[in-house]
């Protein structure tokens, strides 16, 4: 009888079980989902302040600075959340962990949020209109769903959360 034990090779990405943990699952749509929180929150806000106050920017300039806005209120939330949460990081780590996560994976998030937006509103803010806010909330479940598999895959691959 033999003390030594075997490991496992890990599972390729093209293997089926790989993509199978449910814990992995639950764990990425909640960090997708904060990140979701955070960036709506700056890219909306922006896209509705400036159309209002600045309409001559355009769709074009307005759309990237909201981009940059709800990547950066999505930063500012994880640090807050970092740091009173259930990690309870130092203020500098906290900054630190949230200006590392995934770019590759805020960046997927808004520009689905503002692809599928600019589709179905031409980029035009229309508060009174019933069909605006079914666009917010298909471009905001756009925004959710394009980036899980890859933050699923950084967190099952190397056990890195993306938020």
């Amino acid at each position: 009888k033999s003390n030594t034990t075997q490991q496992q090779a890990p599972l390729s990405l093209t293997d089926l079980r790989f993509w199978s943990s449910s814990p992995t699952w639950r764990r990425s749509a909640v960090n997708t989902f904060r990140c979701l929180v955070g960036c709506t929150i700056g890219d909306f806000s922006a896209m509705w302040s400036l159309q209002l106050w600045y309409p001559e920017l355009g769709v074009g300039p307005i759309m990237a600075i909201s981009m940059a806005s709800g990547i950066f209120t999505s930063t500012l939330l994880e640090t807050v959340l970092l740091r009173i949460g259930r990690d309870n990081l130092s203020w500098p780590a906290a900054l630190q962990t949230a200006v590392g996560m995934s770019m590759v994976s805020m960046l997927t998030m808004e520009m689905a949020q503002n692809l599928v937006d600019y589709h179905l509103t031409g980029g035009t803010v229309a508060f009174d209109s019933p069909s605006f806010w079914v666009a917010a909330l298909v471009s905001m479940a756009a925004g959710f769903l394009s980036p899980l598999p890859y933050n699923y895959l950084r967190l099952r691959k190397y056990g890195k959360a993306c938020h």
